[in-house]
């Protein structure tokens, strides 16, 4: 949105819409200029002068809030679009309603393709009853609710990913609640994981080495040690 460009736009469509309201309450409602003295001519006139410079004055301001709610929505825009998980809204029946441009990337599927398909269409056939008992768990206790799955990508690879879900005001879409749900790429943190239990597993496995006591050594001299008697010259 361009707020300059719009700015004579709307002052022309506010003249038009004053012009119109003028017409319709018609000139008998205005005093005959003939009949006014000369100081009522000056006191109407300087009236209309102070009227102007309040519309100015409101349409400067209506300007600048404009500009301020702009400003505001591109960078809210910003934030949702470019953070770096993904943001989805879920309709009350399990369909994607809205997407960020890492939801898309996530995926692997463009936005407008991505829009009315069943969430369900993108979780691991293995994972549906986790997802099931997440998303009843939300809608039952309307509190925000994690868990962890695997999910699909359009291309058939799989990834593991953490959804934490909040039910929103259902006034945004319709009369039945909608759900905020926040995908994250959890895959490495898992394979890490996964390297460390099979690392567990093994040590676990390995045999145990016995205990070796380690014996006093014998020595000249030593404790417990044969002293060899010298019989040299006998």
């Amino acid at each position: 949105m361009n707020v300059k460009d719009d700015a004579p736009k709307l002052v022309t469509k506010l003249r038009w819409r004053a012009e119109e309201i003028a017409q319709a309450q018609g000139a008998s409602s205005l005093e005959d200029p003939a009949t006014l003295t000369p100081a009522e001519a000056l006191k109407l006139i300087h009236e209309l002068r102070v009227h102007q410079i309040e519309l100015e004055m409101q349409n400067e301001e209506l300007v600048r809030a404009q500009a301020e709610l702009t400003a505001t929505r591109e960078r809210y825009f910003d934030l949702y679009n470019l953070a770096p998980v993904g943001y989805f809204v879920i309709s009350h029946e399990g369909r994607i309603l809205e997407t960020n441009l890492n939801g898309v990337i996530l995926l692997g599927i463009p936005r407008a393709a991505l829009v009315k398909q069943p969430i369900t269409k993108f979780i691991f056939r293995e994972d549906q009853d986790v997802y099931y008992l997440h998303r009843r768990d939300l809608l039952a206790t309307g509190k925000a609710h994690t868990c962890e799955l695997r999910m699909v990508k359009a291309d058939g690879t799989t990834f593991w990913a953490r959804l934490t879900a909040a039910t929103q005001d259902p006034s945004g879409h319709g009369s039945a609640s909608a759900s905020r749900v926040i995908l994250s790429d959890i895959s490495e943190q898992k394979q890490i994981e996964q390297d460390k239990d099979k690392l567990d597993a093994r040590l676990q496995q390995a045999p145990k080495r016995p205990r070796q006591s380690r014996k006093p050594a014998r020595g000249k001299g030593g404790k417990g040690g044969k002293v060899r008697k010298n019989t040299a010259g006998k």
